[in-house]
């Protein structure tokens, strides 16, 4: 059994199930999940957990997620994105480097977005994407609820008014919480400018501290398994959580919290920042914890290592 996370540098038109599949038929295992699905035309980092590791993938979906992503004004499909239908072609006479750069100012720190019709949001027990398939999205329009995310940063890279089109295209850099819809980001900047935009390029450079230097091809994938190497790409189960602080304790204080004994954090060293830490223990990674300050607890959120499981 293949225990571990890899990372995976997604090519577009793939979903990540399928990226899943192809992982499953060339490994031989059924035990294999993501971390957070990409959509078909993004590409770049793609956590995947094998075996025992699967059990952390309910964690590593709330970290914060960079991406790289190219809109073009003047441009407004059904999906949001290049993909979909072209529902208006809009001038973008007038619109300058100056406003676009205004225009996105809002769109930083908390704000609202509605998930666009051609989602995975499941209104009645049906995903709204099937409602826009089957030209029913008058049916739940008035149903579909904004939601709150976070933007961390956005900053544009690239401002590009081709002199021979009216279509103006954007490059630029997002950190964003999990839930937040990048084509729907394109397209309220296109409405706040008046002219309507669309995602027409969208690439994933980070996530839980991975980024795509971590990465590799399923072609890579393929060459180190005919080769017998395939466990080398594999990172531990505890790098998922490297963006948190770890603590060390001793063997008793191990068994103690083995044995779910909430420790005194008196007692411990622990870090002076961060609620949320690693827990190590006889050189293995313990837990996943959280350090309640007010009653100076050592806390268990996931347990990773037990008597019965001790190679997790």
């Amino acid at each position: 059994m293949k225990d571990g996370i890899l990372n995976i540098n997604k090519p577009a038109g793939m979903t990540s199930h399928d990226v899943i599949g192809d992982l499953r038929r060339l490994l031989g295992m059924k035990k294999i999940g993501h971390t957070g699905t990409l959509d078909p035309m993004a590409t770049g980092v793609l956590p995947i957990c094998l075996g025992k590791a699967t059990r952390v993938a309910e964690y590593m979906d709330m970290d914060f997620k960079t991406y790289r992503c190219t809109m073009s004004l003047g441009v407004v499909t059904d999906t949001q994105d290049i993909w979909g239908e072209v529902l208006e072609l809009r001038d973008t006479t007038g619109i300058t480097e100056a406003a676009v750069r205004a225009a996105f100012m809002p769109f930083r720190g908390e704000i609202s977005q509605l998930p666009p019709m051609y989602s995975a949001v499941r209104i009645d027990g049906r995903r709204l994407y099937d409602y826009a398939r089957a030209g029913e999205t008058d049916v739940v329009a008035d149903r579909v609820q904004p939601r709150r995310v976070y933007i961390r940063s956005l900053d544009i890279e690239l401002i590009d008014f081709a002199a021979d089109s009216n279509v103006k295209k954007v490059t630029f850099v997002v950190e964003c919480s999990k839930g937040t819809y990048i084509r729907t980001l394109c397209h309220d900047i296109g409405e706040a400018l008046g002219c309507g935009g669309m995602l027409t390029a969208l690439r994933r450079t980070e996530t839980l501290g991975f980024t795509t230097a971590d990465c590799h091809t399923l072609e890579e994938l393929k060459q180190t398994s005919e080769e017998g190497r395939f466990e080398e790409l594999l990172m531990p189960v505890d790098a998922a959580f490297r963006q948190y602080k770890s603590i060390f304790l001793s063997p008793k204080q191990s068994k103690m919290f083995l044995d779910g004994i909430r420790l005194d954090t008196n007692r411990i060293k622990i870090p002076a920042e961060g609620d949320t830490v690693r827990v190590y223990g006889d050189g293995r990674f313990l837990a996943l914890a959280h350090i309640e300050r007010s009653i100076a607890e050592l806390q268990i959120i996931k347990l990773f290592y037990t008597k019965e499981n001790p190679n997790c």
